[in-house]
């Protein structure tokens, strides 16, 4: 199995999650939501001594997206996001920023679709198509190192907010239940704020088991 070591960051106004994945032998790294802070993202990739391949996007909201083309432009990797979250990136209206602050838009280089199978920083990653928090969102599944990237789609004992444009609550039981369904237990969660927690633990405690 390839070794994965994962660091977070807590970035911007809403406190959102920034990961780290570090292949610990190849020192390739994927960031996931880089949400604010450039240079706090710079440094935490020169301490890890990392170097970052891919910057996986849950969704399109601006706390999960601020720092992501700067991130881009930086290290030249491309930014993945699933292809029904574009329109957000590209909409201040959509990504909210608009509503919090100056407005901001960018691309993505790469539109994903639910099953997509990636082989980034010699990880294996299956994208997960989990609409509710927003129409695009999704999951990023490392099987081998039992890891899922939930973004605000799954927390600890809850779930993400559905009163956004795109938003769905009919939409996000139907995903809750399905990872709790496919994934197996001891799956780490680990979502756009706060704690991680396990598919074992939602299975009990998640208001949409």
């Amino acid at each position: 199995m390839v070794k994965m070591k994962i660091q977070t960051l807590v970035l911007g106004m809403v406190a959102t999650n920034c990961y780290f994945l570090l292949n610990a032998d190849t020192k390739e790294m994927i960031l996931v939501d880089p949400a604010d802070e450039v240079e706090t993202i710079k440094d935490k990739v020169n301490a890890m001594e990392g170097r970052p391949v891919a910057v996986l996007l849950t969704h399109g909201h601006y706390d999960h997206i601020l720092a992501a083309d700067s991130v881009r432009k930086i290290y030249q990797i491309p930014v993945y996001i699933h292809e029904l979250d574009e329109r957000s990136l590209k909409d201040a209206s959509l990504n909210l920023s608009k509503f919090w602050r100056s407005s901001f838009t960018m691309k993505a280089d790469r539109l994903l679709k639910h099953g997509d199978e990636l082989h980034l920083a010699d990880f294996g990653v299956r994208v997960l198509h989990t609409p509710g928090h927003t129409v695009g969102s999704a999951c990023y599944y490392f099987q081998e190192q039992k890891a899922l990237m939930s973004g605000d789609t799954m927390f600890f004992r809850s779930y993400g907010r559905t009163d956004f444009p795109t938003s769905s609550m009919l939409d996000m039981k139907k995903s809750i239940r399905r990872l709790l369904q496919e994934l197996p237990d001891d799956t780490i969660v680990y979502p756009g704020h706060e704690m991680s927690t396990t598919i074992a633990m939602e299975k009990k405690y998640n208001p949409l088991a």
